[in-house]
């Protein structure tokens, strides 16, 4: 069987990148780190490290170990976390990772709640995008993510898929924006009421996200008969606020980036049937430990008053 202690110095070194860094990290002497490492080679059967100039690099049967080691160890402390939760040691930990305009949004709101109805709990948030937070869940380092999918109205809001052992609450059902250049004159001489055509846009430059994130996008336009002229890339809703109203280009963004922050030289109006669903994400069997819960009803809660807020 493998020992633990000694994946935890493995995943160290993957992560600090040399054996004299993990060392500082743990806490260890260097000698220790070499000797866990040398005794993991020895159980395993399999060269883990090799030299690299004056440090080491992981092999491929170092790399793989070391994922999942990450994996377990994740795991193992999430159940130590929650047993002591469960016996009263502690009020509990909880731990969560969200996308950017939702903790500019949600995440604040549902902390101050959660603050004020549990005192003892300790919250950590991290801000990571959706396939990164599922990562960090599936790994035990989180123990809630905030993730989302876009939709048409009228599909199935499922979770994104192929996250087997993760359990999902919807959360919020939002409304996903075209956003251009503020007219001159502002909002009264701006476009004539009415839900934007897109087609309309078509030979428009665009602003949109990575090649992840824009999936939404180009589904959007094909319904509209075009495929869009992408001219920037970014991820960034402060920053594509920032382009659209400079004239550089146009873009759709979903109603919590405009929430989070919204720039005052540009124009949104609400495409047709484009919807954007925001769950919170567990792993593992119910029942959830009392913190987990506790920070879902809290997100819940803050996402009906965004909703109410209109």
């Amino acid at each position: 069987m493998l020992d633990v202690t000694r994946l935890r110095v493995l995943v160290a070194v993957a992560r600090h990148g040399s054996v004299t860094a993990a060392a500082r990290a743990l806490n260890y002497a260097q000698p220790s780190v070499s000797h866990h490492i040398a005794r993991l080679e020895a159980e395993t059967g399999a060269q883990l490290l090799q030299r690299a100039g004056r440090g080491v690099r992981l092999t491929d049967a170092g790399r793989l170990l070391a994922e999942r080691a990450a994996e377990i160890i994740g795991r193992l402390d999430a159940a130590e976390n929650e047993l002591a939760a469960h016996v009263g040691l502690r009020e509990g930990r909880v731990r969560l990772a969200s996308f950017p305009s939702a903790l500019g949004t949600l995440v604040p709101i549902a902390a101050a709640r959660l603050e004020a109805q549990s005192p003892g709990m300790d919250l950590t948030l991290a801000e990571a995008e959706p396939p990164d937070a599922l990562r960090m869940l599936r790994a035990g380092y989180v123990d809630v993510a905030l993730v989302f999918r876009h939709s048409q109205q009228g599909a199935d809001p499922g979770p994104p898929a192929g996250e087997a052992g993760a359990r999902a609450r919807l959360l919020l059902d939002e409304p996903v924006h075209l956003v251009t250049p503020m007219p001159a004159g502002g909002a009264a001489a701006g476009p004539a009421p009415g839900p934007p055509d897109l087609s309309a846009h078509a030979k428009r430059r665009w602003i949109a996200g990575c090649e992840r994130c824009r999936g939404y996008l180009l589904r959007q336009c094909a319904l509209a008969g075009f495929t869009p002229r992408i001219a920037f890339t970014t991820d960034d809703f402060v920053a594509v606020q920032a382009l659209v109203a400079a004239g550089l280009g146009i873009a759709a963004l979903p109603d919590l980036c405009l929430r989070a922050t919204r720039h005052p030289g540009i124009h949104a109006a609400a495409l047709p049937g484009a919807r954007r669903h925001v769950f919170a994400m567990t792993y593992g069997e119910p029942p959830d430990p009392p913190a987990t819960t506790r920070l879902i009803d809290a997100l819940a809660h803050a996402a009906e008053a965004e909703t109410a807020a209109g």
